[in-house]
Order: structure tokens, then C-alpha cells, then sequence
């Protein structure tokens, strides 16, 4: 700017000596003409002032030039933001659903500690507490099973309202004066073993290994099943195709 400045006022006065000494041989020549004298003035105004104008031109470009200059640092600045933001929340999202599957795997192992039995002895001890008496009803029992279908499951509950899969059982077979363990490990070796293919209503199915089963339900007939599934599904009656027992014992 201060260089067009420069340049704007020396071709002012240049230009104003060059014109004065163009003028200097015609008032030699004829010393009545002041009139073209009195235009030097003039010239010399519209010099400057188109010099002040072409200052003025930088100026503006320049603060223009500044201000896209601003804007895009501040664009620039508002996209790093975003990203770091978005890196955060990311991390925050990952923590959280790491957080939740140890809860979640730590309450799974909780519930399999509470239904290990106290000890090996004390199962064998209550195995031998389960005997059916004379008159086993085992209309009875599927007559009970099928009224629990739709109720709640609860992990250590043993009904009315709600049961887990060893209490329904442990409930069915107490209506015909049954007393089975309470949970599936010790209900799955609490009868006569009997093979899947040689299955009649009322046998105890169980999943797993005989004596650590995880899982207990009840053949009702007709290639179907009823237990305590899980908290999602409640009691349900299924196929066995739906979830395939391992083995069952004859109880009745």
C-alpha cells in the first residue's frame, strides 16, 4: 500500500514537471497565455486523488483478503473440534459397552455359584430323598406344568408366580409327594436313566452332564417339553428340536 503511495505521488509530481517544463518553451514563445498555466493545478489534483483512490483499492482488498483469511482458520479450527468430539464419544461408547459385559458376565458366574450345590456329599444326601411313592400321578404333574406356561423366570425362584427351570420342576413333581433336589445338578441324576429315544411323559430331561447338568425340564409328550427357559421366554412349552436335551431320568 505504501509503495502504491509512493509510486501515486511521484507520478504526481513528474507528471506535474513534466507538464510544467512541455509548458515552459510556449510561454517563452508567447507570454500572453497564462491560460495554459492555470490548468497544471488541476492535473495535478486528479493525480493525487486517483493516487488516494488506488490506496484505498489495496486497503479494502487487503482487509478482504484478512477476513477469508479469519474465516477459513475458523473453519479449520470448528472441523478438528468435531473430530476430537467424535473420537470421545467413541471412546465413551466403547468403555460403556465393556463395562456392561463385565456386569453381565460377573452376574452370570454369580448365578451359577448360587446354584452349585454346597457340596458333593450333601447332593448325594438329597439324592437319596427322592423316591416316588406308590401312586404317582403323572397326569398330574403335566396337568401343573401346563397351568405354569406363560409365568415369569426368576433365578432362584420356586413359583407361585415365578420359577427357574429346577424350581417349576422341583414344584411339578411335588404335587404326586415327590421331594426332587433343588437344583439341576443333582436333579439330573435323581431317577433311573432313560434313553432320548425311549422318553415317556413325565421323564426329567436335563442339559449337560449327568450330576452337573445346567438345565432341567419336563418330556410332556408328543415330542414337546415344558421348562423355565430363561428370563425372556418365561415357561414355555416346546419341541425338543427347539433345544435338544442331553439326557433324562425316570422319576415317576
Amino acid at each position: 500500500m505504501n509503495t502504491a503511495l509512493r509510486a501515486g505521488m511521484t507520478g504526481g509530481v513528474m507528471g506535474t514537471i513534466a507538464l510544467t517544463t512541455a509548458a515552459a518553451p510556449a510561454l517563452a514563445a508567447d507570454k500572453d497565455a497564462p491560460a495554459q498555466t492555470q490548468e497544471l493545478p488541476k492535473l495535478s489534483g486528479d493525480l493525487a486523488g486517483s493516487t488516494t483512490r488506488a490506496a484505498q483499492s489495496l486497503q479494502t482488498s487487503a482487509q478482504q483478503y484478512e477476513l477469508q483469511d479469519a474465516q477459513e482458520a475458523a473453519a479449520a479450527k470448528a472441523k478438528k473440534q468435531a473430530q476430537e468430539n467424535k473420537k470421545k464419544a467413541e471412546a465413551k461408547a466403547r468403555a460403556e459397552a465393556k463395562r456392561k459385559a463385565e456386569a453381565a458376565s460377573k452376574a452370570r458366574a454369580a448365578e451359577r455359584k448360587a446354584a452349585a450345590p454346597a457340596s458333593r456329599s450333601a447332593e448325594r444326601a438329597t439324592l437319596n430323598t427322592a423316591s416316588a411313592p406308590k401312586g404317582g400321578n403323572v397326569a398330574t404333574v403335566l396337568s401343573f406344568l401346563r397351568a405354569q406356561v406363560g409365568k415369569s423366570y426368576v433365578m432362584g425362584a420356586t413359583g407361585p408366580s415365578a420359577y427357574d427351570c429346577s424350581g417349576l420342576t422341583g414344584a411339578a413333581f411335588k404335587q404326586v409327594g415327590i421331594d426332587l433336589p433343588r437344583t439341576s445338578q443333582p436333579q439330573s441324576t435323581a431317577g433311573t436313566p432313560v434313553s432320548l429315544s425311549n422318553l415317556q411323559p413325565g421323564d426329567l430331561l436335563y442339559w449337560g452332564s449327568a450330576g452337573s447338568a445346567y438345565h432341567v425340564g419336563v418330556y410332556v409328550g408328543g415330542g414337546k417339553f415344558i421348562g423355565a427357559q430363561n428370563s425372556s421366554t418365561g415357561v414355555v412349552e416346546r419341541p425338543l428340536s427347539y433345544d435338544q436335551p442331553t439326557g433324562a431320568v425316570r422319576v415317576l
